[in-house]
């Protein structure tokens, strides 16, 4: 894929959005991977105390509930449910191995297996994992304060780094990245950049999920609404 920038976002910061929007997508993209999808959604934290720090009891409640769900047999059996297999399909169609690269929800299950149950990791990554775990499909968080622009899907630019520190990462053309009108800041299905993961005082988030062939935008949008009422809840 050869690189190309993004749609001409509107000036300054992405609007709130009370619904998930779809983003933008590269033609290039578009035309490679047809039924690819963003949808992102602006988030203001209501919940009292750190992002990062403990999480309420009633989001380690709903943990431990999904901990006894997912056992042995279900687990062996996720990858032939249809959202998981869809995100299988479609990580081969990008060049990753799923048995490798393993997809998000495989990931979460198989943690879950090694430590006997799904251990808390704090507020904001728990809010994540109980929205995929719920319905297969992967939603992310970034702060909404760092992001120059709507969300979209393009290739990354020949001497391009995950985020606009001098000091972030480098990245590979030709990569998919998730990014905003100035620079990546995140791999498709992988790292976010550094200054732009939400901090522990963060009060405003940009969730984004991504949507591939096979997955019903209403999962998607249940699992981006599932993070919506968790963190918007006082």
């Amino acid at each position: 894929m050869s690189a190309s920038r993004p749609p001409a976002p509107g000036a300054g910061q992405p609007p709130t959005h009370s619904e998930p929007v779809a983003g933008w997508c590269a033609r290039e993209v578009e035309e490679e991977l047809p039924g690819l999808r963003l949808l992102s959604s602006d988030v203001e934290v209501a919940r009292s105390g750190s992002l990062t720090g403990t999480a309420p009891p009633d989001i380690k409640a709903r943990l431990r509930e999904l901990s006894s769900r997912f056992r042995g047999a279900r687990a062996v059996g996720l990858r032939r449910e249809p959202v998981p297999a869809a995100y299988r399909v479609f990580f081969r169609h990008i060049g990753l191995d799923p048995d490798v690269v393993r997809t998000p929800i495989e990931d979460a299950v198989l943690e879950r297996m090694l430590r006997g149950g799904f251990l808390s990791g704090g507020l904001l990554d728990d809010v994540l994992l109980i929205a995929l775990l719920d319905t297969a499909v992967p939603v992310w968080a970034l702060d909404a304060e760092s992001l120059d622009g709507p969300l979209g899907i393009r290739p990354s630019r020949d001497g391009e780094r995950l985020g606009r520190s001098p000091q972030a990462a480098p990245l590979p053309a030709g990569r998919l990245v998730v990014a905003d009108a100035s620079s990546a800041l995140a791999i498709l299905f992988g790292e976010l950049g550094a200054e732009h993961r939400p901090a522990s005082r963060s009060r405003r988030l940009a969730l984004f999920s991504v949507q591939v062939p096979g997955v019903p935008t209403l999962y998607v949008e249940e699992a981006m609404w599932s993070c919506r009422l968790a963190l918007g809840r006082p």
